[in-house]
C-alpha cells in the first residue's frame, strides 16, 4: 500500500512537472512571436499596411497569439484552404463529376445520325486536364471518337451541342478585375470546363521596343481573333503579357511587354470553354473519318429561344478524379478555376442556386454552425481568393484548419499543402497583399496552426515576403 502511494505520488507529480515544462514552453513561444510580430509590424514596408497573425494551439485550440485576429483583410489564395475544407464536408473526398456523351434521333442503316450528339457537363473542373491520366485531353477525345465509332456512326446530320447550362451563363464572380480574367489564372467556369479553360501563347521577342510576335497557339484557337499588341520589353523584364478578353467574346486582345531574353509560354484564358470542346471534339471526329459539321453549345441554343434536347442514348459516361485529387492540385498549384468549381458545386448539392453567391452563403452558414465562426469573420466573394473584395480574418482561418485535424481525411487536406520557408502552408499573393496559412511543430515540440496576412505593403514584394518568413521561423 505504501508503496502504491510513492508510485502514485510520483506520476502525479511527473505530470504536473510536464504540465509545468508546457506552459513555461508555451509562454516562451509567445513571448518570441510577439516579439518577432511587433518588430515586423513596426517596418516601414507596413507603415501604410495592416498586418494580422494567429497562432493556436493545433490539439487544443488554445490561442498561443493573436494580434489584430479579428480583422477582415484581403486573404488571397489562402482563401483555397477554407473552400476545400468545406469541400471535404459537405461534397466527401471520394465525392466525383460525371460527363456524358449521348445522341438523340436515330442512326440509319448506312451510318447517318439523324439527331445531335450531346455531350453534357456536370461541372467537371479537370475534363481534359493534364494533372491526370485519365482525364488527359487526348485520351478523352479518343475514347469519345471510338465511342461514336462502335455505335456505328459515320456521319452526324445533325449537330454537336455543347451542353454547358448546369452552371447558368455568369462564368466569373463578382470582384474579379479586367486584367484578371483573360489570363489563365482568371479562368471562368463552366459545366463543361475543357483543359483548365485555357491555352497557350508562344511568342518570338523582336527587338527592345518592336512588336514580339506571336507564332502560334497550342493547340489550335483558329475561330478566336487574336489581336497582338505586345512589344518587346528590355532584358530582365520578364513576362508583363495580359491577355483581355470577355466570357464568351471571339476577340482577344493581348497587350504588355515580352523580355527579349525571355523564354516562356504564355498562357490564356478561353473565352468560352463548351464551344472550345465541341471544336475540338468536331475536329477530332472528321479527322478518324465521321462527318460532322455544325457545333453549338446549349446556351447559345437557349438564348436564341431553341429547345435543347437530351441525349436519349448515352455512348459514354465519364467520371472524374475523386476529390481528394481535385484538391491536391487545387492547393498545391493554387487553381483558382478549381475553387469557383467547388463552391458552385457546393450550391448544387445543398439544393440551393447554381451560383458563386449561393455556394459562398452555404460556406459561410457551414462555419456558423460547426465552429461559431461569425459570418462577417468570412465575408467571401468567391472561392479562390482571387477577388481583391474578400474580407478573411486570420482567428477564423485558423479556426477551421485547426478543427480539420480531428477529420478522416486530414492527411489527404494536409499533403495538399506546399511546402514554403520548409514550412507546410497554403500561399496567398494578389496586389499588396502577402498571406501564408499552415501547420508547425515548435521546437519543444508545440503543434501549432497558424495565418498570416499583410494588406497594403509598400515596396518590394520578396523582401516583404522576406521578412514575414522571419516571423515564421520563430514557430519552428
Amino acid at each position: 500500500m505504501f508503496l502504491f502511494t510513492i508510485v502514485s505520488m510520483r506520476n502525479i507529480l511527473s505530470f504536473f512537472l510536464i504540465l509545468f515544462i508546457n506552459n513555461v514552453s508555451a509562454q516562451a513561444l509567445e513571448q518570441r512571436i510577439a516579439s518577432a510580430f511587433r518588430k515586423f509590424a513596426s517596418d516601414k514596408q507596413l507603415t501604410f499596411g495592416t498586418a494580422s497573425l494567429t497562432v493556436l494551439n493545433a490539439e487544443t485550440g488554445e490561442i498561443v497569439f493573436s494580434e489584430n485576429g479579428n480583422t477582415g483583410l484581403a486573404s488571397a489564395s489562402t482563401l483555397k484552404t477554407i473552400t476545400s475544407a468545406t469541400a471535404y464536408h459537405l461534397l466527401g473526398n471520394n465525392f466525383t463529376w460525371e460527363t456524358t456523351l449521348g445522341y438523340t434521333g436515330s442512326i440509319s442503316e448506312d451510318g447517318i445520325l439523324n439527331g445531335d450528339l450531346v455531350i453534357a457537363g456536370s461541372g467537371d473542373p479537370s475534363l481534359g486536364s493534364d494533372r491526370y491520366d485519365q482525364s488527359k485531353s487526348e485520351t478523352l477525345l479518343t475514347r469519345w471518337v471510338d465511342a461514336v465509332k462502335n455505335a456505328g456512326i459515320k456521319r452526324l446530320a445533325g449537330r454537336i451541342i455543347a451542353d454547358d447550362r448546369l452552371f447558368g451563363s455568369q462564368t466569373t464572380p463578382g470582384g474579379w478585375t479586367w486584367q484578371d480574367m483573360g489570363n489563365y489564372y482568371g479562368a471562368g467556369t463552366s459545366a463543361l470546363t475543357w483543359r483548365e479553360n485555357q491555352f497557350d501563347l508562344i511568342f518570338k521577342a523582336g527587338k527592345v521596343g518592336e512588336p514580339a510576335e506571336l507564332l502560334r497557339t497550342e493547340p489550335d484557337m483558329g475561330y478566336l481573333r487574336i489581336i497582338n499588341e505586345v512589344t518587346t520589353g528590355k532584358p530582365g523584364t520578364g513576362d508583363n503579357v495580359y491577355a483581355y478578353s470577355a466570357p464568351y467574346s471571339t476577340s482577344v486582345y493581348l497587350r504588355g511587354t515580352y523580355g527579349v531574353d525571355l523564354k516562356k509560354i504564355i498562357s490564356a484564358s478561353v473565352p468560352d470553354p463548351a464551344f472550345d470542346l465541341a471544336y475540338n471534339l468536331r475536329n477530332r471526329l472528321k479527322g478518324s473519318g465521321i462527318g460532322a459539321e455544325t457545333i453549338v453549345t446549349a446556351r447559345e441554343m437557349e438564348s436564341e429561344k431553341l429547345s435543347v434536347q437530351p441525349a436519349t442514348r448515352i455512348l459514354d459516361t465519364y467520371t472524374s478524379p475523386t476529390l481528394e485529387r481535385i484538391v491536391y492540385w487545387f492547393n498545391k498549384k493554387s487553381i483558382n478555376l478549381y475553387g469557383e468549381h467547388l463552391v458552385k458545386t457546393i450550391a448544387l448539392k445543398q439544393g440551393k442556386d447554381i451560383t458563386t453567391f449561393d455556394g459562398v452563403e452555404v460556406i459561410r452558414d457551414f462555419w456558423n454552425k460547426k465552429l461559431g465562426i461569425d459570418k462577417n469573420a468570412l465575408n467571401m466573394y468567391d472561392g479562390s481568393g482571387l477577388s481583391p473584395a474578400n474580407r478573411i480574418t486570420t482567428m477564423s482561418m485558423a479556426q477551421i484548419l485547426q478543427s480539420v485535424k480531428r477529420e478522416t481525411w486530414f492527411t489527404s487536406f494536409y499533403e495538399s499543402l506546399p511546402v514554403y520557408n520548409n514550412m507546410r502552408m497554403k500561399s496567398g499573393s494578389i496586389s499588396d497583399v502577402i498571406a501564408y496559412t499552415g501547420y508547425q511543430t515548435s521546437a519543444s515540440g508545440i503543434p501549432l496552426v497558424f495565418s498570416i496576412m499583410i494588406n497594403n505593403y509598400s515596396g518590394s514584394g520578396t523582401a516583404a515576403r522576406q521578412k514575414l518568413f522571419n516571423v515564421l521561423d520563430v514557430l519552428k
